[in-house]
């Protein structure tokens, strides 16, 4: 039977690799990588990068598709129908890959940024496949560092504060919901508009960071009141500059 490796490769610098990690990469047979586009091009390069340090000398076989586009702009009745429109196109994508390019018997492998478990859909996308029943494979899913672990040890704090929960949630809930009243501690990712510029609780300190991990990387951190104009110019210069942003941020609500 056919195996896929769902692999975390963490959040930009290849140290981030777990051992498990490397080991799994040791015995693929194709890497998949699903192409963003030029844009994106070093996030290609990373796993490239990667494969040059871990997969050794043997042979193996690099397999590349385009993802394919997703509407970031559907309003909130419609986001969700977007996302499920947007997975099933990219289980399609990734069917025909196993598909066509993956011998009984074989390996294969999605290096996935971050870690496969938060805010990936790719697990989601394999029990799709399988569901379908017309490619039949089993899967494993190796756990990596994510952006939010990164980001914590970056700014060297905890998520969490003694017997206190943390929570995670995203830019779009944030922007529509406020800050949690029932939350201390709120970690938030996929920001695309900046949703902490509608706070203006003076009580609440931000860690922001973009590209962690990678050469590109941008930390601010303080009340937030006082870095959030700061962390938006960051953003906009970043983004302008190589196309693309990747960043996350805890709100931390002092007590």
């Amino acid at each position: 039977m056919r195996k896929i490796l769902v692999i975390g490769i963490g959040a930009g610098d290849p140290d981030h690799l777990t051992l498990q990690a490397v080991k799994a990469i040791e015995t693929a047979d194709v890497f998949f990588i699903l192409d963003k586009g030029r844009e994106k091009a070093d996030l290609v390069e990373l796993r490239q990068e990667i494969l040059s340090r871990h997969a050794g000398d043997r042979p193996y076989r690099v397999v590349a598709a385009a993802d394919p586009e997703r509407d970031r702009s559907a309003p909130p009745p419609a986001y969700a129908p977007a996302v499920d429109d947007w997975r099933r196109r990219r289980a399609d994508i990734c069917e025909a890959l196993i598909r066509d390019a993956l011998k009984d018997g074989e390996r294969g492998a999605f290096l996935v940024w971050g870690d496969p478990a938060l805010y990936d859909s790719t697990i989601a996308i394999m029990d799709d496949i399988q569901a379908r029943g017309a490619v039949s494979f089993d899967y494993e899913v190796l756990p990596g560092i994510s952006s939010v672990s990164a980001l914590a040890a970056r700014h060297r704090t905890g998520l969490n504060r003694v017997g206190r929960p943390v929570r995670i949630t995203t830019g779009r809930r944030l922007a529509e919901e406020g800050f949690p009243e029932d939350a201390d501690d709120v970690v938030v990712m996929l920001d695309a508009h900046q949703g902490y510029l509608g706070l203006r609780d003076e009580d609440l300190q931000i860690h922001w960071g973009a590209y962690v991990g990678t050469p590109d990387e941008i930390l601010v951190a303080g009340p937030l009141t006082e870095v959030a104009d700061r962390i938006s110019e960051a953003r906009s210069e970043a983004r302008n500059r190589k196309g693309w942003i990747m960043d996350t941020y805890l709100l931390r609500r002092r007590r």
